[in-house]
């Protein structure tokens, strides 16, 4: 079985009196290990197609296989427990905390998780060294560059050893030197075996990846399988 799976899948909308159809029947298999840029123009479903793989949102038709579970019907409390456990997020915008400092942040998925405030500290700052911040522990987002604060982010979504590892554009806030500094990141996760999807609109960021996906309208246009 294929680490992510959609059969079928449709996904609709409702904004007041009219439907949209984000997704028209897409099939889809990921396996573990791969790294994919999902890349598309704005509106063509490829942050729907996002959500769905990431356990954000179930579909309205077809099926969701997600690490060997079927949540084609699930309710929030059931996506919500695989994300926590299966799934790690690096957003454009960081979505730190401002009150918090480096370890803060990067810790708040293992609370969610029930895991003690010791235990907490200490995969907090390991995962914050594999990012090259472990001179940074007490800074908080206002003291870092863009950069670190992507960083922090990063190391947020690999302090539960995810399986799944989701870049909506990683890099859209960052210069073009720290933005390349990102993607080495992600390009070393997935060299290590994670399996890393970035969702992009930039054709050069999609060609760092292994396995490009363009979508279009709703569906799956080209997908440059090795």
């Amino acid at each position: 079985m294929s680490l992510l799976e959609l059969h079928g899948v449709s996904k609709t909308y409702r904004v007041g009196d009219q439907e949209i159809q984000a997704l028209r029947e897409v099939d889809l298999r990921i396996e573990e290990g791969e790294f994919v840029a999902i890349i598309g123009p704005s509106g063509s479903g490829k942050s729907t197609l996002m959500h769905l793989l990431g356990c954000l949102d179930t579909p309205s038709s077809g099926s969701l296989m997600v690490c060997g579970r079927d949540l084609s019907q699930a309710d929030n409390d059931q996506l919500a427990q695989v994300r926590n456990r299966e799934i790690g997020f690096v957003f454009q915008s960081f979505n730190l905390l401002p009150k918090l400092d480096v370890v803060g942040n990067i810790e708040l998925p293992l609370v969610y998780a029930g895991i003690g405030a010791s235990e907490r500290r200490r995969m907090a700052r390991e995962a914050a060294g594999r990012v090259g911040l472990q001179d940074r522990l007490a800074n908080k987002p206002s003291q870092l560059s863009g950069g670190q604060c992507q960083r922090v982010a990063i190391a947020r979504a690999l302090v539960n050893n995810p399986r799944v590892v989701f870049g909506d554009e990683p890099t859209g806030n960052l210069d073009s030197a720290t933005g390349e500094n990102i993607l080495r990141i992600l390009e070393d996760l997935a060299a290590a075996g994670k399996t890393v999807i970035l969702v992009t609109h930039d054709p050069g960021v999609a060609s760092r990846a292994r396995r490009v996906l363009e979508i279009k309208d709703g569906r799956i246009t080209r997908d440059s399988q090795p």
